[in-house]
């Protein structure tokens, strides 16, 4: 036959009464070093303030001159130009027979002045051709060319205009 159980639900276990007390005593450690390292970083940001507002109210204000704006603005204005397209349709007109010298944008005007060396009349002529094919390069022209002076290969030297079109 079965045999009764006897569960006893309101029975407490009676526990060591020395762990509540170190568990106790290990968070008040606890909260005594936190509100310790509050303090001292409180007091640290009060005195970096402190030492911020006396810099900053003792220092004389720097005046800019307008010439400072106007370099500041150009400056901002040729980082902001589509350079990737730029870029792209120089290196998609590239040729072996070309160097390119230098790139230099004109902000104000819209335009771009490309100058390098061939090596001869005809590869500058291609080449500028081959610019004036790009999507982003309009109204290419070769605004100066020279032969080079003592290259008995017949090198130029030439530089092109283009209007620089961000499409």
């Amino acid at each position: 036959m079965m045999q009764k159980i006897q569960i006893d639900f309101g029975r407490s276990r009676r526990g060591s009464p020395w762990l509540g007390r170190a568990l106790l005593a290990i968070a008040a450690v606890v909260c005594l070093d936190a509100a310790f390292s509050y303090q001292g970083l409180h007091q640290s940001v009060k005195e970096n303030g402190a030492r911020l507002a006396k810099r900053s109210s003792t220092g004389p204000v720097a005046k800019v001159s307008p010439q400072e704006v106007a370099a500041v603005r150009e400056t901002v204005e040729r980082i902001a130009l589509p350079w990737d397209q730029l870029f792209s349709a120089l290196e998609s007109a590239a040729s072996d027979k070309v160097a390119l010298a230098a790139i230099e944008p004109d902000t104000a005007k819209g335009t771009v002045t490309i100058s390098g060396d061939s090596k001869d009349y005809l590869a500058a002529l291609s080449y500028v051709l081959n610019l004036g094919r790009s999507d982003s390069l309009e109204h290419v022209q070769l605004v100066r060319h020279e032969p080079k002076a003592n290259d008995p290969n017949g090198a130029v030297s030439f530089a092109v205009s283009a209007v620089w079109s961000a499409k």
